[in-house]
């Protein structure tokens, strides 16, 4: 199903004159305003009625009081930031690194034309060693002490570091938060989902959880899914919170909808992941997904590690301790940029406040470790300090047993005649291809062929060629998209766009989208643009290029729950709803039939 593009909302008016169609026209604002917007994300959790302007916002986080805190395997704590790995070889590695940048920074012009120049890093550690904490003054510590049995959204940030308190993100690096230990299997990652969006329901939305029959949900899912994942999603929205319907949405297509893009190359920057894939008329190609292991907190920790090596002024500071990630994550916010014209030391000030309420004002100064830190998502040696990363796809369909019409049993059903076309009489069951010859296929392209070709695509012009090709095809797309080789963002995009069709590809290349809140770093669009403008392809250059990184001044990290909330409002969505006793009744058979995208 795809629609049509829009950045305007339905405007709710009631008619001046008695009309055939009333019954029409009244029921849209109904609709809307029990229209509920959940857009789960690795840190923040996003949610709203789908007419509110913008949603509410919580921190996407349970803490729950330990049953045993005598025993290790009763305990267990996700950190807010990546881990921190400080092995020798690899800080020398990292060192290397750090120096490319900054002497490809030392060779850019400012905006006048001038050469940059760099603050020897002894100057600034220099200072950094002599500057001495104020003490300004003491507040009453706000953090929670055992107060409760279960504490959900932003207070989990306020829990005391002593506290017995198990600590739980239902979801990293964009996938369900599964793990071995206390609280990681899927039935406990959905009911603490289900514990945080009925908390989110009911305080913030102010929306008796009893009242949800009544009530439609729109879920934002990312564009490279699990379906199993997806499968017990929608059953939380559906059978556990009582929804009375629900409407999936990939993040990229609701984020061209909310920046009123008809097609886009879509990069999604969040905490913990970045995606990208291409978006065209509603629909995200599934050839282009890329799912990247690295995002935002990445990018805190390496600067974390920059500002270790000039000499940090606040000591004892630790990433894994929840108050100074959260310091961290604010410095990067307030001081890292990629504006060319600021360079040589500059002085910055910042606030401490201790767990018992003490509060130091602290001044330290930096150069180009704000440039450097948000270049790592272009130079990814860098972000080797929070360990080894992946590049993924689109995770293969796995057999579900609710699902007897899955993707393997179509799959079988129309093997079967192809086989009898293609397999050589007397042969051993290796395919005898025309235009080939006897030469036997290599075994991993045969194995390919067998498990990922949609052989009921066949027709009598297919030749052998053809079906090698597209075998070869689906063999090097799983080795680029499934690899240890980690790509920068700029790699990515061109790895996404050159999958795309060849009508599509200068299309994409002419219009990128940025979403999300790891990438907000002021001048970080036009690096990126010259980037990628310096790798396109002559036959697909245009005369304008657009990197997009925020749409009439609206926040890069609500637009795709704005683009959610929008879809939600179309006429042409009503019949991709689906309703509670459709779930019941049919399960996944129906989220096949009535997904906005190819399940």
């Amino acid at each position: 199903m795809a629609f049509a593009a829009n950045n305007n909302k339905t405007t709710n008016t009631m008619p001046t004159a008695p009309q055939e169609n009333m019954s029409v026209v009244t029921e849209t604002p109904v609709l809307s305003q029990n229209v509920v917007v959940i857009h789960p994300g690795s840190q923040n959790l996003r949610i709203g009625r789908a007419v509110d302007s913008n949603p509410v916002t919580i921190h996407h986080a349970i803490a729950r009081r330990r049953l045993r805190h005598d025993r290790h395997d009763f305990v267990h704590e996700d950190k807010l930031l990546p881990p921190f790995y400080e092995d020798t070889n690899l800080l020398a590695e990292l060192d290397e690194s750090r120096l490319q940048v900054s002497h490809t920074l030392q060779s850019c012009l400012q905006s006048d034309g001038s050469r940059r120049y760099a603050t020897p890093p002894q100057q600034i550690s220099a200072f950094n060693r002599r500057s001495q904490p104020e003490l300004l003054h003491q507040n009453k510590s706000e953090m929670l002490a055992e107060s409760a049995d279960v504490i959900i959204g932003d207070d989990v940030l306020k829990i005391h570091p002593d506290a017995n308190y198990n600590i739980h993100y239902p979801i990293r690096r964009g996938l369900l938060n599964l793990h071995p230990g206390v609280g990681g299997s899927l039935t406990a990652v959905l009911h603490d989902l289900e514990a945080i969006w009925s908390y989110a329901i009911e305080r913030k939305l102010r929306i008796q959880r009893k009242h949800l029959a009544v009530y439609k949900a729109v879920l934002v899912i990312p564009d490279i899914y699990n379906r199993k994942h997806i499968s017990a999603l929608v059953n939380l929205l559906l059978t556990r919170l009582n929804f009375g319907s629900c409407f999936l949405v990939q993040d990229h297509v609701a984020a061209t909808f909310g920046a009123g893009l008809g097609s886009a190359c879509v990069i999604d920057v969040g905490d913990q992941k970045t995606s990208i894939s291409c978006v065209d008329d509603g629909m995200s190609q599934p050839s282009t997904r890329i799912r990247l292991d690295y995002g935002g907190g990445d990018v805190t920790v390496v600067y974390f590690w920059l500002l270790q090596k000039c000499s940090f002024p606040h000591k004892g500071c630790n990433p894994t301790r929840r108050n100074d990630a959260i310091l961290l994550q604010k410095l990067k916010e307030d001081f890292c940029h990629v504006d060319l014209d600021i360079c040589g030391p500059s002085e910055k000030s910042f606030n401490v406040t201790s767990t018992d309420g003490v509060v130091k004002k602290i001044t330290l100064q930096v150069g180009d470790e704000c440039l450097i830190a948000p270049l790592s998502l272009f130079t990814t040696d860098l972000l080797a300090i929070t360990g080894t990363k992946s590049v993924h796809g689109q995770v293969p369909y796995e057999f579900q047993p609710d699902d007897p019409h899955d993707a393997n049993y179509l799959r079988e059903t129309s093997r079967k005649g192809a086989k009898e076309t293609l397999d050589t009489p007397g042969g051993d069951g290796q395919a005898n291809l025309s235009g080939l010859g006897n030469i036997p296929l290599p075994l991993d392209i045969s194995s390919v062929m067998e498990e990922d070709i949609v052989v009921d695509a066949l027709d009598p012009n297919f030749h052998a060629n053809s079906l090698l090709t597209a075998a070869g095809n689906i063999l090097q797309e799983k080795e680029i998209f499934e690899s240890d080789i980690l790509l920068s963002i700029d790699q990515a995009i061109m790895q996404s766009i050159e999958r795309c069709p060849e009508e599509l590809k200068k299309k994409m290349y002419s219009s990128i989208l940025v979403v999300g809140g790891g990438m907000k770093f002021v001048g970080i669009n036009t690096w990126l643009q010259n980037k990628i403008s310096l790798q396109i392809p002559f036959m697909y250059r245009s005369d304008q290029m657009e990197v997009v990184t925020s749409v009439k001044d609206t926040d890069p990290q609500i637009i795709t729950w704005k683009g959610a909330s929008l879809m939600a409002t179309l006429e042409s969505a009503s019949e991709l709803w689906i309703n509670s006793q459709d779930w019941i009744d049919n399960g996944v058979k129906v989220l096949r039939e009535k997904a906005a995208f190819i399940w």
